[in-house]
């Protein structure tokens, strides 16, 4: 494994805003905001690397994986282990909805265990804090080749021009880099120049 394989939190962020995963990924440039600062807090009793049993269900938690084929990496939550089928899971902070980021970053995660164990996983879950409850998201054929293709589109980012903003405010406005990223700015000058 090199150093080079995409983490799987920054496929993620590539998800959310592609200009987004330049400034972390490509940059380097982080910043925390009250949505950054929740989501570690929420977190704190996860990060470590341990196993436990509850019954006869297993939990591996903080459990890195990798793919070889797809040159990704990275720490998945939890895999539960039970009766031999692996459930993978996350933890996030927010709402529970259709969250194509997160997907994507649970399904690489089960690409990567299947690519090692030489095991198929037919699903994940997701717990979202905001709900306390947990989504099922089913690795479909669609879901896999929309994960495998977002991993290439942010492999190849990383030699681009960084991407221009999103046309969602929503998605600008919570997020952490918004005082760097400048979207509004940004979009003003480029309409500008267009004049």
């Amino acid at each position: 494994m090199t150093n080079n394989y995409l983490p799987l939190a920054y496929l993620n962020a590539w998800e959310y805003c592609p200009r987004r995963f330049y400034w972390e990924y490509v940059l380097g440039e982080m910043m925390d905001n009250e949505h950054i600062l929740i989501g570690r807090h929420l977190h704190r009793n996860i990060n470590e690397e341990k196993i436990t049993r509850e019954g006869e269900k297993v939990i591996y938690r903080q459990q890195w994986v990798w793919s070889d084929r797809l040159e990704v990496k990275g720490i998945i939550d939890a895999v539960e282990e039970t009766e031999g089928r692996l459930v993978p899971l996350e933890y996030k902070k927010g709402k529970m909805s259709q969250h194509l980021n997160d997907h994507f970053q649970l399904c690489a995660a089960a690409l990567c265990l299947e690519e090692k164990l030489d095991r198929p996983i037919p699903f994940g879950e997701i717990f979202y804090h905001a709900n306390r409850r947990r989504q099922r998201v089913e690795f479909t054929p669609e879901l896999r080749k929309a994960t495998e293709q977002a991993i290439a589109q942010a492999q190849a980012a990383v030699d681009a021009p960084m991407p221009p903003p999103l046309q969602q405010a929503k998605k600008c406005r919570d997020c952490s880099l918004f005082n760097l990223c400048l979207p509004k700015e940004v979009k003003q000058l480029a309409q500008s120049n267009r004049l």
